[in-house]
């Protein structure tokens, strides 16, 4: 046996003996073991720069709650979706259904998946690509250009016109029982290909299953509503908006917004992401005619930039980031200053990659999409602290809101939502060029949607 490629009990004793050396080890242990660590790596001084208090601020409804579900991505777009309305209106509060855009969500996407399944018949199975395709393919995760389809396709409804349902509220069984059913279904659609079927036999075995995945989907989360009635009542409890309404008429009507005008920028600092180049990435995507997810990477300082200029119009600003990082999730705080685990510990943990770097060793990704809704500036106008509306209930934080620090925008905010006419421009031509560098589809910058 090789003693340099294995951990001897001599490594062990030296380990022991330099543990016992420092009394700090011993403090460490007892708090740790008995409390957790990021209760014992807390930093109450940092807590208090994490006020609630804001130079601009957006005013939203309530607080929404995505409870056991993944669709932050949705509960994040028509919360920016709803302030239009409220502000249409005269409305105290508001809130759009996200049972709706989910159950389309989750029909596109399996028609999605089954259209790259058709696709790729000549790719060994045990390949990474088939891997990818097959672990997760109607996952609750999604991206802005995905939710940018759904509205155009099918439009939005009233909470009360499709409410949330027990397989809404928690996905897991849904999900487990479409994505065994999808892997099924790619295993015929591979062996009918393989028995040498025609491609309009294949296209007719695909709707059948299409129509099977529809049932499920209506038996699960109940049929979407293809009109309503609407009765909206302002703050002074007069009749402001009532008739019947498909989801599209309610939403040009109500809404009132050109999605198209809004665009992904992204900020990875990596060698294989150039600044000032859109991306998209491969077979990234739910509604096949609209085609894959795009963004335009720049500097972090750019996407703060247009954000802050957004909610200076009173319009809240989507974002996407990793969120568990230096997180104090109870209190809502999201500060690289909030926890000090590199001194729990007494060595580099936190500190021991950087942005960049973090997304190439897989330590970052995107993991959660949420609302900016405010920031506070120093005395020379740099932004110190944001406001965000998170989508876990009004319990969760303070009031349902949660504040990031600067230094923890820079480090772990990886995406903003804006409308282009905030960019540069020479932004909007890099980005209406159409000039996309492909990425894989496994990349960090698409890991939302997964």
């Amino acid at each position: 046996m090789n003693q340099d490629t294995s951990v001897t009990f001599d490594d062990i004793a030296a380990a022991r003996k330099d543990f016992a050396a420092e009394r700090a080890n011993s403090v460490a242990k007892n708090a740790a073991t008995a409390q957790g660590i990021r209760a014992v790596a807390r930093v109450p001084e940092a807590i208090a720069n994490n006020a609630l208090a804001f130079d601009v601020e957006v005013k939203q409804g309530d607080r929404t709650n995505q409870e056991r579900s993944g669709r932050c991505w949705m509960f994040a777009s028509l919360n920016t979706f709803r302030i239009r309305i409220m502000q249409n209106y005269n409305l105290k509060t508001f809130e759009l259904s996200q049972a709706y855009p989910l159950f389309w969500d989750k029909l596109e996407k399996s028609n999605w998946f089954l259209e790259n399944i058709l696709d790729t018949t000549d790719e060994p199975l045990e390949g990474r690509l088939m891997n990818y395709l097959l672990f997760d393919p109607i996952c609750d995760g999604g991206q802005w250009d995905m939710f940018k389809g759904l509205v155009k396709k099918y439009g939005v409804c009233p909470k009360e016109a499709m409410p949330e349902t027990a397989n809404s509220c928690n996905t897991r069984d849904l999900d487990r029982y479409l994505t065994r059913y999808l892997r099924g279904c790619a295993k015929r659609l591979r062996e009918t290909n393989a028995a040498g079927a025609s491609s309009e036999d294949l296209t007719a075995m695909k709707k059948e299953m299409m129509s099977e995945i529809y049932r499920m989907l209506v038996i699960a989360l109940g049929e979407p509503p293809a009109h309503f009635e609407v009765r909206l009542r302002d703050k002074d409890d007069k009749l402001v908006l009532s008739g019947t309404f498909t989801p599209q008429e309610f939403f040009e009507k109500a809404v009132r917004i050109k999605v198209d005008d809004y665009v992904s920028l992204i900020s990875a600092a990596t060698t294989d992401k150039p600044y000032n180049r859109s991306f998209t990435v491969s077979r990234l995507g739910n509604i096949v005619e609209f085609g894959q997810v795009r963004h335009l990477n720049l500097p972090i300082d750019q996407l703060k930039r247009v954000a802050i200029a957004q909610m200076q119009d009173n319009v809240p600003v989507w974002f996407g980031c990793d969120v568990m990082q230096s997180y104090l999730q109870d209190e809502g705080i999201m500060d690289t200053a909030a926890l000090d685990v590199d001194g729990l510990f007494g060595f580099a943990v936190e500190a021991a990659l950087n942005r960049e770097e973090r997304l190439d060793y897989g330590e970052s990704l995107m993991t959660h999409a949420m609302v900016l809704e405010g920031v506070r500036f120093d005395a020379h106008g740099k932004p110190t602290m944001w406001k965000v509306e998170n989508s876990w209930g009004k319990d969760h934080g303070r009031d349902g809101f949660d504040t990031i620090s600067d230094a923890w925008f820079d480090e772990y905010v990886y995406q903003v939502v804006v409308d282009k006419k905030y960019l540069t421009d020479e932004q909007r031509a890099q980005y209406d060029a159409h000039d996309d560098i492909e990425l894989a589809p496994w990349d960090p910058m698409g890991s939302l949607a997964h």
